[in-house]
């Protein structure tokens, strides 16, 4: 054998080999079963493609190969297909300034393309979703504004087993607004959860008004009894006056704070949008990671049809215009 028919035979060997490693390799439907049995089947089925048909295994199996690999390939690059893959491997592993400018484009319009499909499904993008995945952050735009004790009622029609669920499934994520609320040293009497301290402080202060008001009553009458003995009225104490305005003027105070902390509907609408806004910027941002497969997203080239349909919109829409 021949040294050169030796080094090709080595090298197929070796890219075989270290390919049929991989027990998630792609295999199309037709070998799937036999493919996924043993590495000697999958190195076989590797071999056998990788001499049969060298542009069809750069397609399939190319992004798997590092740059000493594809040198194997060099000596077929007068076949266009096969030097078409080899320069947009190598334009992939070695990319010029130009072909990341391009490549960053690419996968922007293509993470939009597919929010925007995520958005149309209205399931990723929903309220719960979202509270599911930031928790604090829906938190602080919107939950605190809510009534937290409806999300572990029970709903109509639902079974008991779901419900017991879905509890646990709210306490996990209340549990996660105060690790982060705790982290951030948020005062504890304002702790999600934490509705209980905020009514006691309330109910202090209403039992205090209430005594200062039998206080009142206590004076007044004692003038009262006082005018009816034939005695001279009583001027009230300027500590009498203070007392008499005091609790009104808290009540006052206490109802505006109130008034101020609750947002209108309008304004709870907006806060919505807001956060909404901000989660989907995280999700083209690559902040998603443990709910998206970005690089399934990123390579995904179907996703440019998107842009394409696009792009036809705009110029029969200025087409229009200029008649």
């Amino acid at each position: 054998m021949a040294a050169t028919d030796t080094a090709t035979f080595e090298a197929r060997e070796s890219i075989a080999e270290r390919l049929s490693e991989n027990g998630d390799l792609y295999f199309p439907r037709t070998v799937q079963a036999v493919a996924a049995v043993s590495q000697s089947q999958r190195k076989s089925i590797l071999l056998d493609l990788l001499s049969r048909d060298a542009a069809v295994f750069l397609e399939r199996y190319g992004a798997k190969l590092t740059s000493e690999e594809l040198k194997y390939f060099d000596a077929l690059d007068s076949d266009y297909e096969i030097n078409w893959h080899l320069k947009h491997l190598r334009s992939i592993m070695s990319p010029t300034a130009d072909e990341l400018r391009s490549r960053s484009a690419k996968v922007k319009n293509r993470r939009r393309a597919f929010m925007d499909k995520l958005i149309y499904d209205g399931q990723y993008f929903s309220e719960d979703a979202m509270r599911e995945r930031e928790p604090y952050l829906h938190y602080e735009y919107i939950g605190k504004f809510q009534d937290m004790t409806g999300r572990r009622m029970a709903r109509p029609g639902e079974r008991w087993s779901d419900t017991l669920m879905r509890r646990s499934e709210e306490a996990m994520l209340i549990a996660k607004i105060r690790s982060e609320q705790q982290r951030l040293g948020v005062a504890e009497k304002d702790w999600v959860g934490n509705e209980r301290l905020q009514e006691e402080e309330t109910d202090e202060m209403e039992e205090e008004e209430e005594e200062e008001e039998m206080e009142e009553e206590e004076e007044e009458e004692k003038e009262r009894q006082v005018n009816e003995n034939g005695g001279m009225a009583k001027e009230p104490e300027q500590g009498s006056q203070a007392l008499k305005v005091a609790p009104d003027h808290a009540a006052a105070e206490t109802l505006q704070q109130i008034e101020k902390e609750i947002p209108s509907a309008e304004e709870l609408q907006d806060r919505m949008e807001q956060f909404t806004i901000l989660m989907q910027e995280k999700f083209l941002a690559g902040d998603d990671t443990e709910h998206v497969d970005y690089a399934k997203i990123d390579e995904d080239e179907t996703l440019d049809d998107h842009w394409s349909k696009e792009a036809n919109l705009d110029a029969e829409e200025k087409y229009f215009d200029q008649d």
